[in-house]
């Protein structure tokens, strides 16, 4: 015990050392680690046994949150050996299109009429069946993956928007998810700009949605969102009021529009708090300037709620799952 405590010591000192910046010429880097923890004899008996599962025990530690340490224990090593093999088959199915992107509309809160869609991947694996977004997101966060599947979702759903206009069906808005990954790649803007000529369509019908953690992860967020903000792309608040709030950064963010996440939504007409922070973010909303879109709509009390307090745009149930192009299409295009 007293070993592990020693070592557990040590791990928090390797942590803690990453709290201060690091300095390279006039910039201040900030930098977190994850520890993994193997212990000899327990837990193997050659220098490559420990390595291996001492780097199985960093993932955990980075699965629970960056900035942590965890020990091995043997059960790690079966969720080792699945979450490679999942990888394997995620880089597979980019490779051999497995993949496909869904759209959920989004429609005007007082007419109903179709005001957008937001694009949303999914997954067939001939192995496994269908993937929830809930199982390999993650996966492919952890692993980097999720910049060529960020990159391959934006550039298939702009191909899409644009083949249906030059057919006669106009989307006027297309919403994607950016990930933090994707926005710390330095060749991030000149690949989203060869997307945009590539296919051909207009900046002001894109529409990019970004998490609060991904503003608060990204060093130079406020200089990359000024540039995306120039180039004439739209800027959603994807999920406001479920991580850190900060009024005082949110008014310097050069974004337009406010996503009501809908675990708050879900809460109308059951919990008066969850009530009470939608007309919060309302009005902060409206003093701001910003617009406002409700996520998982699935009732029309839900919907009267949201419409009776000002917001414009509403997406979920009610108004439609996320399904594939074609019956997207066939569904909205008539109306």
């Amino acid at each position: 015990a007293g070993n592990d405590d020693e070592v557990a010591n040590l791990a928090e000192e390797i942590v803690a050392a990453f709290d201060e910046p690091f300095r390279i010429g006039e910039h201040e880097l900030f930098l977190s680690a994850s520890v993994g923890i193997s212990l000899f004899p327990a837990d193997g008996l050659s220098v490559v046994d420990l390595m291996r599962n001492a780097d199985t025990a960093m993932y955990r530690a980075k699965a629970i949150g960056r900035g942590r340490y965890h020990f091995y224990t043997p059960e790690m090593t079966s969720e080792a050996q699945e979450r490679i093999r999942m990888e394997n088959l995620l880089r597979r199915a980019l490779e051999n299109g497995e993949l496909a992107v869904h759209l959920q509309p989004q429609v005007d809160a007082e007419s109903g009429k179709l005001v957008g869609a937001e694009a949303l991947v999914r997954w067939f694996c001939p192995e496994l069946g269908t993937v929830p977004p809930a199982r390999f997101i993650p996966l492919a966060e952890e692993s980097g993956i999720i910049i060529k599947l960020g990159h391959w979702v934006l550039r298939e759903s702009c191909r899409q928007v644009m083949q249906w206009r030059l057919s006669g069906f106009d989307l006027p808005q297309l919403s994607v998810n950016l990930s933090v990954k994707q926005l710390e790649r330095p060749e991030f803007i000149d690949t989203l700009d060869d997307i945009l000529c590539e296919t051909g369509i207009d900046p002001a019908c894109l529409k990019l949605e970004i998490t609060e953690s991904v503003v608060m992860a990204v060093g130079n967020a406020f200089n990359l969102l000024d540039r995306l903000r120039n180039m004439g792309i739209t800027l959603s608040l994807d999920d406001f009021g479920t991580g850190y709030s900060s009024l005082s950064y949110l008014k310097m963010l050069p974004v337009q529009q406010l996503k009501i996440d809908q675990s708050f939504v879900f809460g109308i007409g059951i919990n008066q708090g969850d009530e009470a922070i939608i007309r919060s973010v309302m009005a902060l909303a409206e003093s701001l300037g910003f617009e406002v879109v409700a996520e998982g709509v699935e009732s029309e009390a839900q919907a009267a709620f949201l419409r009776a307090l000002g917001c414009q745009k509403l997406q979920g149930f009610l108004h439609g799952r996320a399904v594939a192009p074609a019956e997207f299409r066939s569904r909205w295009a008539i109306r």
